[in-house]
């Protein structure tokens, strides 16, 4: 079973099409906002409008900025996380049920990162030759506390979770963790279904919080062999470290982005009127620094990417020695989750951050013939 869906293919071409034009304009909206703010008074002005305690100043400037920002790309918001998902079948989830979710995801980036924010500012503020070293640190710290209490917390804030009741099932997976030797507090599942007609599988956590993650979508829908490939490329991730190689890896990306922000800030607010490198009217300039080497590492973060989830597939294989059922699981995924099973290599570089469908297939069948070769 390795024959994708053409009227599927076909949607996801189309869906993949117009969420790309999405994001090149809500980025086109970002950017120019925040060039706007700098090249003209708007920024000191609206540092000046709100003249409070400057530890009050700084979240209501962050709070306007971002808030208008979010406010004039709404739009695109919605159409791409609720419109053209309904439209295209991937979604039950109301508008309501949608709208919260946004809400709720709103909240938990302003509790996490205005304290950051702060703390930045404080530096910057304070130890202006090594603010970017100790920001560093601080980011790192949140990051791995992040990976913690991920499926401790964050799952349950926008799903349910609940122990897998198949015990048959469940018997099954825990055996594939034993012979894989990673350790897991437990088997659950998520109501998926919910909100998303697509399916998912992962393993969440690090040491004493690491679980594995069903959606509900998965169970009904997939065979145990197909769910144990998938598993098995999951569980890879944690014997291979990547939880922790990936927090590695977009720390030393922090730390680059930082740096460049330090340099850069020292060298233009000279010749601007901001008061220094902690006036919260400067605050775009950050955002721009970031951006900009977000988007300029995002290819090579992809292909890094998609070199783990390589490695991922080879040690499913290695592991279940099944290949059918891997193929027809990716089958079931790429017509599932309408994914382009062919992208342009722009698109591939850009937005994938696993192989396409025909790369996993290849690599899958290349991986079960040495094996093959190498047991006789």
């Amino acid at each position: 079973m390795t024959n994708l869906d053409p009227e599927r293919q076909k949607k996801a071409k189309e869906l993949s099409r117009i969420n790309h034009r999405l994001y090149w304009l809500d980025m086109a909206i970002g950017l120019g906002a925040m060039l706007l703010l700098v090249l003209t008074d708007l920024s000191l002005n609206l540092r000046a409008a709100l003249d409070v305690n400057r530890w009050l100043q700084i979240p209501a400037y962050a709070a306007v900025v971002f808030g208008s920002i979010m406010v004039l790309t709404f739009p695109l918001t919605v159409y791409s996380g609720y419109i053209f998902p309904k439209r295209f079948g991937l979604s039950p989830q109301s508008l309501k049920s949608w709208l919260w979710d946004r809400i709720k995801g709103g909240l938990l980036g302003a509790i996490i990162g205005l304290p950051i924010l702060l703390l930045v500012y404080y530096l910057l503020a304070n130890f202006p030759g090594t603010w970017w070293l100790f920001a560093w640190g601080a980011i790192v710290a949140v990051s791995v506390l992040m990976a913690i209490i991920l499926p401790v917390f964050l799952i349950r804030v926008f799903f349910k979770l609940k122990p897998l009741n198949d015990q048959e099932l469940n018997n099954r997976i825990n055996s594939l963790a034993d012979k894989t030797g990673a350790r897991v507090k437990g088997v659950f599942t998520i109501d998926y279904s919910s909100k998303s007609t697509g399916a998912n599988a992962f393993v969440a956590g690090l040491g004493g919080t690491r679980r594995i993650v069903l959606t509900d979508t998965m169970i009904q829908q997939y065979t145990p062999q197909e769910i144990e490939v998938v598993l098995a490329h999951e569980l890879g991730h944690h014997v291979h470290w990547d939880v922790p190689k990936g927090i590695l890896i977009t720390s030393l990306l922090t730390l680059v982005e930082l740096y460049l922000a330090y340099l850069f800030l020292k060298w233009v607010i000279p010749h601007t009127n901001f008061s220094g490198i902690d006036d919260v009217a400067a605050l775009p300039l950050l955002a721009i620094v970031f951006g900009t080497v977000a988007f300029i590492s995002r290819p090579a973060l992809n292909w890094n990417s998609r070199r783990i989830e390589a490695d991922a597939d080879r040690f499913s294989i290695a592991v279940t020695r099944d290949l059918p059922s891997f193929e027809s699981a990716m089958v079931r995924l790429t017509d599932q989750n309408l994914s382009d099973a062919e992208p342009s290599a722009w698109e591939k570089a850009l937005f994938y951050s696993h192989p396409p469908f025909p790369e996993r297939v290849r690599l899958a069948r290349a991986t079960m013939s040495k094996l093959g070769a190498s047991s006789n």
